[in-house]
């Protein structure tokens, strides 16, 4: 799949470059304080960094296309790609964009790889990245074009404003497009949810999101300790941010699902094993 043709570098407009604080007063000017916070428009520290930690299993058809989308997004990142044992083609994609990156003047976007030489699991990536990253706040992006990333900056507002230090994106808040998929999957789902919360004390409607973005000093504390390698790492992660009473927020984003046959990897045995995580971290640490 060819990657989309969307511009590396964000562009200014009448008001400025999205985000900063010029941008953000001359929209102020004309909406209103209320008009932009309803339109989610507020501004970006010039110092923040994000990363954006994305774990990759053989995603040849949609990699390119991801990180392209990733590059738009009008923040400052840092794209930590760690490469999970990839066999299809996906490491010399990732090799020649970190190259390409390394020869650009993008002042946004700065790319590293990493690579596990075995497949250990989205778990083992995600820790991976975590203790690489560097920047103010940490996300954890998927490679399949499932999750959107132009929502970063709705997701970031609640940190960005003091008002949190984690927010979940949640499929099932109902205001953002879904595709409809399967139905045993969207039960199974709500089920683990419930009985994490029953063990975690929280309200959460989507424990199983892939979209999890963290303080810098709350998961670098947790990081260290992340035991899952596979997709237990979604209740373990929840479990120790409830632990620790971190201010979480939740907002809705859109999802589009794939099928079995366009890739997807998680399977009933991963829905077993997170009844075990949902215990055993609910319990202790």
């Amino acid at each position: 799949m060819e990657p989309s043709s969307i511009a590396r570098f964000p562009q200014s407009d009448e008001h400025g470059y999205p985000y900063t604080t010029e941008w953000y007063e001359s929209l102020k000017s004309s909406l209103g304080e209320a008009g932009c916070r309803q339109l989610g428009f507020y501004p970006i520290p010039q110092d923040f960094l994000l990363s954006v930690v994305i774990p990759i299993f053989n995603e040849q058809k949609t990699v390119e296309n991801l990180i392209s989308q990733v590059k738009a997004v009008p923040i400052r990142k840092e794209l930590v790609l760690v490469d999970d044992g990839s066999t299809d083609g996906t490491r010399d994609i990732l090799k020649r964009l970190e190259e390409q990156s390394q020869s650009e003047q993008d002042a946004y976007n700065e790319i590293r790889v990493i690579f596990h030489e075995v497949n250990q699991g989205k778990g083992a990536a995600v820790r991976t990245g975590f203790l690489e990253a560097q920047g103010d706040v940490m996300l954890i992006q998927d490679a399949d074009l499932e999750y959107d990333p132009s929502e970063y900056p709705r997701l970031l507002q609640p940190i960005i404003e003091g008002r949190a230090d984690v927010v979940y994106g949640s499929r099932f808040l109902g205001d953002q497009p879904h595709r409809v998929l399967y139905y045993w999957h969207y039960l199974g789902n709500r089920f683990l949810t419930t009985l994490s919360n029953c063990f975690t004390n929280l309200n959460l409607t989507d424990m199983e999101t892939c979209y999890k973005l963290f303080k810098k000093d709350v998961i670098k504390e947790i990081a260290p300790g992340l035991c899952q390698n596979r997709f237990g790492i979604e209740p373990e992660l929840t479990a120790k941010v409830a632990r620790r009473r971190c201010r979480i927020f939740e907002m809705s984003i859109s999802y589009d699902g794939r099928t079995y046959d366009q890739g997807k990897k998680i399977g009933w045995k991963d829905g077993v094993k997170a009844l075990w995580c949902i215990v055993r971290y609910g319990l202790k640490d």
